[in-house]
């Protein structure tokens, strides 16, 4: 299973996720936290997946995170701890 990278992260990605963190307005504290998640090298699935924080979702495919959604958006793929 492939570990979410922090590194190398494709520039126009790169660029979705600030805009998505600007535009869904999510504060530092949550920002803190998947940094702390991260921090512990989570595996992940090949394919679709999310983790679930209080105030957000992270979804991601594969290796990388893709998107974050606000609690009421409905994630695809499979849950991870």
């Amino acid at each position: 299973m492939p570990k979410v990278r922090r590194h190398n992260v494709p520039p126009a990605l790169f660029q979705h996720l600030l805009e998505r963190v600007q535009s869904r307005r999510i504060p530092a504290s949550l920002l803190e936290l998947l940094a702390r998640w991260l921090d512990g090298e989570p595996e992940v699935p090949e394919g679709l997946w999310y983790k679930r924080f209080s105030g957000m979702t992270v979804c991601g495919e594969g290796e990388l995170i893709k998107s974050f959604l606000l609690p009421g958006q409905a994630p695809k793929g499979k849950r991870v701890s």
